[in-house]
């Protein structure tokens, strides 16, 4: 059934609908298996809102005035647009505010299953104000932790953190021995995103050795620590109580506590929980699962530079940005933007110009292959150090050990705020020198003739 008369109208102008405020406005790349991509877009979403395959007894006026519209449909890009008026969204019962699974519901639910379609994938989105200040937005962010780490609340920089490593296996002691090492030579550690309440590593025996270990490695540096302890779960019952326990347990440092969360397999609702229940406490949004539909490779869905937008929407603290082509994950320079929309007031992105209207920041936060000798080249890359950055193998596989490969961090970051030549700099800093020999493929491929300006051999 043709739906284009109903749920297209091409003479809309994008700017007369965002001036207006009152809808959320959704670009994708789409691609109908067959026949006329006009129709495909029109049937995509009258799918996505008010429609269905045939003509009902049950539509009104009213009903079509919630219709979500195609306004923008160009087959050569592939390129559709759609406008989704803000009452179709479900709202809370208690307190009247938007929900992200609402969200996700229409403009990612069943239209990524129809007959007809044969890929749509979501690559940007505009909110307007009235709907960013229904959204819970970050409770903390980055100032937070500069203020506990005693540094100034703009621009405090650099703050260079590890994963406990291996991500699976550690017991209890081993495990807090990691963290006391690590904590010698850098700010901030986390749990990886398996890690929480293995039966060889219980909570309520990792926690306690875990903090005691902080406050051994800030007296012996007279430096704050860092901690982002995992407490995703299936039961938002269960997330809670690990929340507690953790809190009560590092008591008076609570505030040097962050909660991790798995925000891509938990969802929306584990978010949530967190946001509401620990609105004290920075939020880590872990997106592990997330290539599965933002892939490159992966023609449904939506992409990472969506997935960060929704999760500042829902008060992400932190979310990991990739590496942006300079650590073992998929990506590319150009990822940047996944950082900027997360952090900045305003920011033109794909498809949209959005602003925020003073919503907290999101901090980037950078992890998967990252070590000393990536830093300089990433920090030039993005423009900025404003980031965490989470280096599991990059600390741990450092030939001096840990708190050697947390000061390379250091040092890396350092040596590119100095803008110095990395192979010079290493020469009169011993940590990060020791990172050449410690990751030597990488050393070659980014730093040709190091070996002979730092007198390696082998």
């Amino acid at each position: 059934m043709d739906q284009s008369a109903r749920y297209t109208d091409l003479s809309l102008r994008e700017d007369d609908l965002i001036a207006g405020g009152k809808h959320i406005l959704c670009a994708y790349a789409m691609r109908p298996k067959s026949g006329s991509f006009l129709e495909a877009a029109a049937h995509f979403a009258a799918e996505s809102s008010t429609g269905t395959n045939v003509d009902v007894s049950t539509t009104d006026d009213f009903t079509r005035g919630v219709d979500a519209i195609v306004y923008h449909a160009d087959e050569a890009t592939e390129e559709v647009r759609i406008a989704y008026p803000l009452d179709l969204f479900d709202r809370n019962m208690i307190d009247g505010r938007m929900m992200m699974v609402s969200f996700l519901t229409l403009t990612i639910g069943n239209n990524q299953g129809m007959g007809d379609i044969e890929y749509a994938k979501m690559f940007d989105f505009y909110v307007p104000r009235a709907a960013i200040s229904l959204f819970d937005g970050p409770a903390m962010g980055i100032a937070d932790l500069w203020r506990v780490l005693g540094r100034p609340v703009t621009d405090g920089g650099y703050i260079a953190g590890t994963i406990i490593k291996p991500k699976l296996g550690l017991r209890p002691e081993p495990f807090a021995r990691a963290a006391y090492e690590f904590w010698l030579g850098g700010d901030f550690i986390k749990n990886d995103e398996p890690q929480g309440n293995q039966v060889f590593a219980p909570m309520k025996q990792t926690i306690p050795l875990v903090y005691d270990a902080m406050k051994r490695a800030m007296d012996d540096t007279g430096e704050a620590k860092l901690f982002s302890a995992n407490i995703t779960a299936d039961d938002h019952a269960e997330m809670i109580a690990r929340g507690e326990f953790i809190l009560e347990t590092f008591g008076p440092d609570a505030d040097k506590v962050a909660f991790l969360v798995d925000g891509y397999v938990g969802g929306p609702g584990a978010v949530t929980t967190a946001r509401r229940y620990f609105a004290r406490q920075y939020l880590h949004f872990h997106r592990a699962g997330h290539g599965a539909v933002t892939s490159p490779s992966s023609k449904r869905g939506y992409t990472a530079y969506v997935l960060a937008k929704m999760a500042r929407l829902q008060g992400a603290s932190g979310i990991h940005v990739g590496t942006m082509g300079y650590g073992k994950m998929e990506g590319a320079r150009d990822d940047r933007a996944i950082a900027y929309i997360c952090e900045r007031d305003q920011y033109q992105g794909p498809a949209f110009h959005q602003e925020w209207h003073g919503m907290r920041p999101t901090t980037p936060i950078v992890s998967g292959g990252m070590n000393a000798l990536r830093l300089p080249g990433f920090f030039a890359n993005l423009g900025h150090a404003n980031i965490i950055n989470t280096a599991g193998g990059g600390a741990y596989g450092h030939l001096d050990g840990a708190a050697a490969g947390g000061r390379s961090l250091r040092q890396a970051h350092e040596c590119w705020a100095a803008g110095a030549d990395p192979v010079e700099w290493a020469t009169g800093h011993r940590e990060f020198a020791r990172a050449f020999e410690s990751f030597p493929a990488d050393a070659d491929a980014l730093y040709p003739g190091w070996r002979q300006a730092l007198g390696v051999d082998r």
